[in-house]
């Protein structure tokens, strides 16, 4: 837990029992959320409330401060990531995909968690209003699956170059699945040159 946060008593499923509009699944890394607002639909269109702070804090249980939205847009086969930040200025991360679709992962680096080393992955997709709670202690990385894919992410904490670290996306160490295509990803200078896992700065 960082310094942000403090322990709330509502266990995860805890924003559905209030009507709060959200379904929460937990996923193989305990902490890693993936969560689903309620969409209202009809003739017109739709309408979903796609982040409520009280919702937010039952559903993870615990409070959690958000302090900047990101927005990025990559072609098909862009790979950004494996990325994290160390304290005191680690973040958490809410991921949604509001245009086009992205496979999106999670690994625990955190040392003395059971699950140290291991990951999670999901596909996020426009079409789905599914969105994945990343909290600190865990890298981040994201594979765009089709071209102006659009990621929306917000973060707990602000970016600092100094705390700023990478874990190589194709270490077999960690043994990420990523989902096949006919070419390399893309990746940018300093993701290719990532540090490979057994170098990796963890928690």
């Amino acid at each position: 837990m960082n310094g942000k946060g403090s322990v709330l008593a509502a266990p995860a499923q805890a924003a559905e029992r209030q009507g709060l509009a959200m379904r929460v699944t937990p996923t193989a890394l305990p902490g890693v959320l993936i969560l689903e607002p309620k969409v209202f639909a009809d003739e017109r269109g739709f309408f979903l409330a796609s982040f409520n702070q009280r919702a937010f804090e039952a559903a993870v249980g615990r409070t959690e401060a958000f302090v900047q939205d990101n927005h990025s847009c990559s072609r098909r086969g862009v790979l950004r990531g494996l990325h994290y930040q160390l304290p005191p200025h680690a973040q958490g991360k809410l991921v949604r995909v509001v245009h086009g679709s992205a496979f999106d992962v999670a690994v625990d680096i955190r040392r003395g968690s059971p699950t140290f080393g291991r990951w999670f992955g999901l596909v996020l997709d426009a079409g789905k209003p599914r969105q994945l709670w990343i909290p600190p202690g865990f890298a981040h990385g994201c594979l765009a699956l089709e071209d102006d894919t659009h990621i929306l992410y917000k973060v707990t904490d602000d970016y600092d170059p100094d705390c700023e670290r990478a874990i190589a996306w194709d270490d077999a160490a960690l043994g990420i699945e990523w989902p096949a295509l006919d070419h390399a990803p893309l990746l940018s200078a300093r993701d290719a040159a990532a540090p490979r896992w057994a170098q990796a700065q963890t928690f």
